[in-house]
Formats: structure tokens, C-alpha cells, sequence
């Protein structure tokens, strides 16, 4: 994660990372090890490119769109319908017998938030906002998923500023865990 371009551009291109981890779940025998893997790998992106979302493409929504607070709420539940499921999920090995199911659970969460973003959200937004504040996004999502959480933390705060105060310090561990355990390396 990390493609440059405006904020349309850059989490179109995280969806499309995200959507390729799932076809390589779904082309995988259940209980196959590599499923976790790829599961594991889709959790890191996604969580930090929620963080990035809930930390400036969702103030920018409230602040730009016609009903926008209602808009970001709404996304706001989406993450976090999505990442309670993460959390479910992240406790299971691949040959769990919850794991299909939840893994199952979580590409519809995910398929339906992005159809949505993409179709919905994305084109008011480049109605809306100049190209010079979508590049300005763009830049300052590419920062955030720097500094993100790499794992679900369901009960952290989403919304600024709190979200933009713990985000880095909680993304650190997040890193440090996932180095130690080899977590997202396939």
C-alpha cells in the first residue's frame, strides 16, 4: 500500500490489493494453511487503510459532502462491523471450523463497503473537492497507513483526533508483533 495519486486513485488501488487476497482465499481448499496467510496478509491492509479512511477521507466527507456526517457514520459502522469480524477471525488457524465461515462473513462485509465507496462515495467526492485537495488526501492517507495498526483494535477510538493521537503508537507494537512473529509474510 502506498501507490501514489489522489485519495480515489490510491484506495481504489488498496481495494483492488485486498480483493486479489480474497480470489486467493477462495482459490484455496478449505483448511489449506495459506488461506490464514492470505487472510492475515487482507487483515494488515485493511486495517490500516481504515485508518487512513478515519482519519481524513471521512472528516473530508462530513465537511465537503451534502450529508456527509450521516455518509461517514455510516462508513464508520461499516469499519467497524468489519473489524470485529477481523478480531473473530485473527483467533482462528484455517482449519478452525469458524474460520470459513468468518472468513466467509468478512469478504461480504468488505465486497459490499467497497461497491458502495466506489460507486457512491468516491464519485460525490471528486464532484465536490478540487483535484488539488483529492492529491492533498491522497498524500496524507499514504502517511497514515504508514504509521497505522496492522491488526484489529475494535475499541480504539475512530474518529479524530483521538484516532490520529494512538494510531502510530498502537501501529508500532502492531509491527513490532507482527516482525516477531512473522505474521503477513507469505
Amino acid at each position: 500500500m502506498g501507490h501514489g495519486g489522489d485519495v480515489i486513485a490510491e484506495l481504489t488501488t488498496d481495494h483492488e490489493e485486498v480483493e486479489e487476497l480474497f480470489t486467493n482465499i477462495e482459490e484455496l481448499p478449505s483448511g489449506d494453511p495459506r488461506r490464514k496467510q492470505y487472510a492475515d496478509q487482507a487483515t494488515m491492509e485493511l486495517v490500516r487503510h481504515s485508518v487512513a479512511e478515519e482519519s481524513y477521507l471521512y472528516p473530508a466527507v462530513r465537511e465537503h459532502l451534502p450529508q456527509g456526517s450521516d455518509i461517514a457514520d455510516k462508513e464508520l459502522q461499516d469499519h467497524a462491523a468489519a473489524e470485529r469480524t477481523m478480531k473473530d477471525l485473527e483467533g482462528c488457524d484455517a482449519d478452525d471450523p469458524r474460520f470459513d465461515e468468518l472468513i466467509i462473513k468478512l469478504m461480504n462485509e468488505i465486497r459490499a463497503h467497497i461497491a458502495d465507496e466506489e460507486n457512491n462515495l468516491f464519485p460525490r467526492l471528486r464532484e465536490m473537492c478540487s483535484a488539488e485537495m483529492l492529491d492533498e488526501l491522497g498524500d496524507k492517507v499514504r502517511q497514515a497507513k504508514k504509521m497505522a495498526p496492522t491488526r484489529p483494535h475494535p475499541s480504539a477510538p475512530d474518529t479524530p483526533p483521538a484516532n490520529k493521537l494512538l494510531a502510530p503508537g498502537v501501529g508500532m507494537v502492531d509491527r513490532l508483533r507482527d516482525a516477531m512473529s512473522g505474521r503477513g509474510k507469505g
